[in-house]
């Protein structure tokens, strides 16, 4: 759909991702970037080395950078892509040296840019965990967008920034588009992790919350917000909002759930509804906010993501576009079991002891 001066597509799981990412990957002519906090050299790991090293051995100036804490690559998976001439860079690798909370910040960012002009960005990993399930992966729930316009600059110039602050390997500048670098306030790129940005992405939701008038439907894998936010949604619900928040019931950190669930009791008594997702894994970061904001990115509602990590979001302010993510909501709730301040209340006291615990370890999360 065309929103502003973009055009925009949601990408639901890797089913409908992984296809637009590839294609646009054979359709490079002058560069690739590519991020990602998790890189596998699993089947969907290879498919994408594959498409890489092809395009780099056409020419094309192609750049991979991957979190080396997230990611989990054999030494023969990286050496066959520079032998191809992919140029690799690991982020913020471990070092006797390296100062503790220099490690602790990684790049949780997963985005892929083509020649300046054709963007994709999200909650996907480079990993079989988010290919379908028919083409052997393990289906999980999460949320891509394909963007072309403006806004993929900012996307580019993010990336270029940490790839030569990492010590990337020389660009050739002359590949790179910058003239596209102009602001369309109907879709915005927000990236933590610049001086002055640390916390931009949780500002944006923060602020988005305040002016909500109607509905803010959240769909966040991992919800550890700070408590400020927490407050600002028992406010827009206690002042008439529809708040829907619905967090992954099927976790690959449980640990995570358990401490989410030390907010159930503020909210519910504030009038928010919540729901946890059943079946496979739910790994989405989405909102919509009144019929007309919306976000899609990389970034948890926790202490890490909103504080510490790379991040990128991009933020769209269109009715259409905020439509398309209210449909999505609407589906994903049918495979959710609502959680009512009668069940919260019934739980066992084991359960009430691992969220306490949770909790109190929730920055670590």
């Amino acid at each position: 759909m065309s929103v502003g001066a973009h055009r925009l597509a949601l990408l639901r799981d890797g089913e409908q991702a992984f296809p637009v990412m590839l294609d646009a990957i054979a359709r490079a002519r002058e560069t690739i970037c590519l991020e990602t906090y998790i890189l596998r050299s699993d089947r969907t790991g290879m498919r994408f080395a594959e498409a890489l090293a092809e395009r780099a051995a056409a020419g094309v100036e192609v750049n991979l950078l991957y979190d080396a804490w997230g990611s989990s690559v054999t030494t023969s998976y990286l050496a066959d892509l520079r032998a191809a001439g992919v140029r690799t860079l690991e982020f913020h690798p471990f070092a006797v040296n390296t100062p503790f909370a220099k490690f602790l910040r990684r790049d949780h960012r997963k985005m892929l840019v083509v020649d300046s002009h054709v963007g994709v960005t999200g909650g996907m990993n480079i990993a079989d965990d988010y290919a379908a399930v028919t083409e052997g992966g393990g289906g999980w729930r999460d949320t891509q967008m394909l963007l072309e316009g403006p806004a993929v600059a900012e996307l580019q110039y993010l990336f270029l920034r940490t790839w030569r602050r990492s010590g990337g390997a020389p660009l050739d500048e002359r590949r790179y588009g910058y003239d596209g670098r102009r602001p369309d306030p109907k879709v915005r790129i927000v990236g933590n992790g610049l001086p002055r940005r640390k916390r931009w992405v949780r500002d944006e939701y923060r602020h988005a919350f305040d002016r909500a008038k109607r509905r803010i439907w959240i769909t966040n894998a991992y919800f550890l917000p700070p408590l400020r936010m927490i407050r600002a949604l028992g406010d827009a619900s206690r002042r008439g909002v529809d708040v829907r928040i619905m967090v992954a019931g099927t976790t690959d950190v449980p640990a995570v759930l358990f401490a989410s669930r030390a907010f159930y009791g503020h909210l519910l008594k504030a009038g928010a509804k919540l729901y946890e997702w059943r079946g496979r894994v739910l790994h989405a970061k989405t909102a919509v906010i009144d019929g007309r904001w919306s976000t899609v990115g990389s970034s948890n509602l926790d202490a890490q993501s909103l504080r510490k990590n790379l991040e990128v979001n991009c933020f769209v302010e269109d009715e259409g576009f905020a439509a398309s993510m209210e449909r999505m909501f609407q589906d994903d709730i049918t495979h959710c079991a609502q959680i009512t301040e009668q069940l919260w209340k019934q739980r066992s006291l084991v359960e009430r002891a691992a969220t306490w615990a949770a909790f109190l370890a929730r920055e670590w999360l």
